[in-house]
């Protein structure tokens, strides 16, 4: 009975100096969407928490339009963002910083018409109902396709719509055609074929990415939290790229994108195909933190106000871009 005691009494110290050391971690609040990304098989273990020293929330949003709302009212520290709604935030004054990027983004997301539709070449567009994630890269990459095609968004009915609002209309047949990303996208690949990619749309001028954002004030005061942040999201993503095979249903960390995504693990396997993921020596490129990026993000903001998406654009965005922490994780 003594040595039950003793254990009992050992087991509850362990317990309330694991519960010490979480709550002493300060909370972050990021936020993401519900795509499978590489670094979602972070998420399970707990490996961030343990290498930023933050007790991380995970905040769900179903666009970048969500994600500027909930970083202009202060709700979240870090995010990911699309470049569409990168370019607006950043134009609109929003308080916040590109510190690394995400993904480049290709056949992850793509206008799909529904079978029985009357789509069968882009010109059937016309007086169709294309629904979108309003403001969202998709949203960006539908208008430039529309270009492509010689059409304006005049000349369909645009919906904007939630990825899982754009699932239950399709399955209603309330819509026509949607550009979307996975796995919604997959899902609705089902019924319909893929008109166009995001990557294939890029080519003509409308390139897409993910950035991680994080607030200004945030930033400065947590620049070696953020560096470990970012180191270990460029090798989980120089991980998937380097041992692709290996990233099988069967793996175990394909099954942990797996469960934070909703999806079956042989699912996900396509779905991170086709996409780039940034290693550290991607993100200090030329492309990217090196110059590029601040220019992509430009000629996206003036397309967007040309638009009469938004009302103005900035002279330069560089200044919206700190490689400070992208470079020391990068080991640079």
């Amino acid at each position: 009975m003594k040595h039950m005691l003793k254990s009992l009494l050992a087991v509850s110290a362990v317990a309330l100096t694991f519960s010490s050391q979480v709550l002493a971690q300060p909370k972050v609040v990021i936020g993401h969407f519900g795509d499978p990304l590489p670094y979602k098989a972070l998420i399970a273990d707990g490996s961030l928490n343990k290498a930023t020293g933050w007790n991380i929330e995970w905040r769900q949003f179903a666009s970048g339009a969500e994600v500027n709302a909930a970083m202009a009212s202060g709700g979240i520290q870090i995010s990911e963002i699309g470049s569409s709604p990168l370019s607006a935030g950043l134009s609109s004054g929003i308080d916040y910083q590109v510190i690394s990027f995400g993904k480049v983004i290709d056949s992850s997301e793509a206008l799909v018409a529904r079978n029985g539709a009357g789509i069968d070449k882009p010109a059937d567009l016309k007086g169709k109902r294309i629904a979108v994630p309003i403001g969202s890269t998709a949203h960006f990459s539908l208008m430039g396709a529309l270009k492509m095609y010689s059409l304006t968004e005049k000349d369909v009915t645009v919906l904007g719509m939630s990825p899982a609002e754009i699932a239950a209309a399709w399955a209603r047949n309330d819509i026509d055609a949607a550009f979307v990303w996975v796995p919604v996208q997959a899902k609705l690949r089902e019924n319909g074929r893929v008109m166009i990619t995001a990557g294939e749309v890029a080519k003509t001028g409308f390139p897409t990415f993910n950035a991680w954002v994080a607030t200004n004030k945030f930033s400065a005061a947590n620049r070696e939290g953020l560096v470990a942040f970012l180191k270990a999201m460029n090798e989980i993503n120089a991980d998937y790229h380097r041992n692709k095979a290996a990233w099988n249903a069967d793996s175990a960390k394909v099954k942990a994108v797996a469960a934070n995504v909703g999806v079956t693990a042989a699912a996900v396997v396509p779905m991170l195909d086709g996409t780039t993921y940034p290693s550290g020596d991607l993100v200090m490129s030329a492309t990217w933190m090196g110059g590029g990026a601040a220019t992509t993000i430009k000629s996206t903001a003036e397309f967007l106000k040309g638009a009469g998406r938004i009302a103005k654009t900035a002279d330069d965005y560089s200044k919206f871009i700190n490689p400070e922490f992208a470079k020391a994780a990068a080991g640079k």
